[in-house]
């Protein structure tokens, strides 16, 4: 069953409770939180304050998206928050095995993350070590932006990678998905759907309809 991971940087943040209580009563299975240093990317989000206040109050599984020029920088301060996954952009550090070695190392799993225009071939080496690929199918910064279909063509890869080689990761995308082109994404081979504006935009019944979907998908 693929799982939806709404990302909370197009909630409300007036009403951050509700909107992530209403996201899991709908059918999100994870929270996705885009932590942004305005270095990396365009813009500047929020730190791990978030997920403490989101697991003092919830158990519900929380993605942390590292969009930051110096990922080791924020590893402990996550992790002490209580986020259950980090992860990272491949693009960015020197020393991609030694940050997701620190990260396991403190029983939380891990991830690398790669942009529109960056090969798979780049993560090659470093697939066995990881517990999710997160495709980025826009270039991060921004919510609401369209989705680069040329992108997409890296989940049916890793998809491919996986099989071979017997690896474990789970393939999350992020970028411009909704109900329009969901169903072709999971079709793809992803297990993971993030989904930002398209989500916490739209009405009550079609946020159930959008997790329905996903969830009850046959590949």
């Amino acid at each position: 069953m693929a799982k939806l991971a709404p990302s909370i940087l197009s909630a409300d943040f007036y009403h951050l409770k509700s909107e992530v209580e209403t996201a899991i009563q709908c059918g999100a299975d994870w929270m996705h939180i885009d932590v942004m240093d305005f270095h990396f990317v365009p813009q500047l989000s929020f730190g791990a304050k978030i997920v403490a206040d989101i697991k003092k109050h919830n158990s519900v599984f929380c993605d942390v998206h590292l969009m930051v020029t110096n990922p080791a920088d924020h590893i402990d301060s996550f992790v002490k928050a209580g986020a259950d996954l980090i992860n990272f952009h491949v693009e960015v550090p020197y020393h991609c095995d030694r940050i997701l070695q620190e990260i396991r190392e403190k029983n939380t799993k891990t991830g690398i993350t790669i942009n529109p225009a960056t090969p798979v071939e780049q993560l090659k080496h470093i697939l066995p070590l990881v517990d999710l690929v997160l495709v980025m199918s826009v270039n991060p910064g921004f919510s609401g932006q369209k989705c680069l279909d040329y992108a997409l063509d890296k989940i049916r890869q890793l998809k491919t990678i996986r099989e071979k080689n017997q690896y474990n990761f789970v393939i999350e995308v992020d970028g411009g998905i909704s109900p329009k082109n969901v169903d072709q994404v999971l079709s793809l081979g992803a297990d993971v759907i993030v989904s930002g504006s398209a989500f916490f935009n739209a009405d009550i019944n079609s946020k159930k309809d959008f997790a329905n979907t996903i969830h009850h998908y046959k590949g």
